[in-house]
């Protein structure tokens, strides 16, 4: 039996690569892209974290604690010792308007206090606890009568906690 060589001509000259297609993949992509973007609005939240230690607690001691304690199915206002009022969830949301208007009402009685604990369970979305810190640290007053309301500042440090 006899082989046969078939020998094929090599091109001598090389050939450019023709990107035009992807180019144009490209393009519609980027634009399919930039379209579809979902645009968010970033807040930054800041926040004080506990102090380790009673040196600083001894020597910056206040009259009154606020802990707002987020449980899963309720919120709950603690002076440090006692619960003082609980208010559960409406229709699987946190009622904080009723949270910022109970913290009004303190904060009348304790004008200069700045500072609350939140206290949060585990497996709290990360949603309701800005929620919560939104309406910790900003009420919106309306007047009776009035559909606007005014925006008044409540308690701006904020520290956060594990729940007991």
């Amino acid at each position: 039996m006899s082989r046969r060589h078939h020998h094929y001509k090599r091109k001598t000259k090389e050939e450019d690569i023709d990107v035009t297609p992807l180019l144009n993949v490209m393009v519609v992509l980027i634009a399919f892209l930039i379209f579809s973007a979902v645009f968010t609005r970033i807040n930054i939240q800041e926040i004080i974290l506990p102090t380790q230690g009673g040196e600083a607690a001894a020597s910056e001691i206040q009259p009154v604690i606020i802990e707002v304690i987020v449980r899963q199915n309720v919120l709950e206002v603690s002076d440090g010792n006692s619960i003082i009022v609980s208010m559960p969830k409406l229709d699987g949301k946190y009622d904080t308007q009723k949270l910022s208007e109970y913290l009004w009402q303190f904060k009348q009685v304790y004008t200069e206090k700045q500072d609350v604990n939140i206290l949060l369970e585990p497996d709290i979305e990360y949603e309701s606890m800005i929620q919560v810190m939104d309406a910790v640290k900003v009420a919106v007053i309306k007047p009776e009568g009035q559909e606007n309301g005014q925006q008044v500042e409540l308690f701006p440090q904020v520290s956060l906690g594990d729940a007991p």
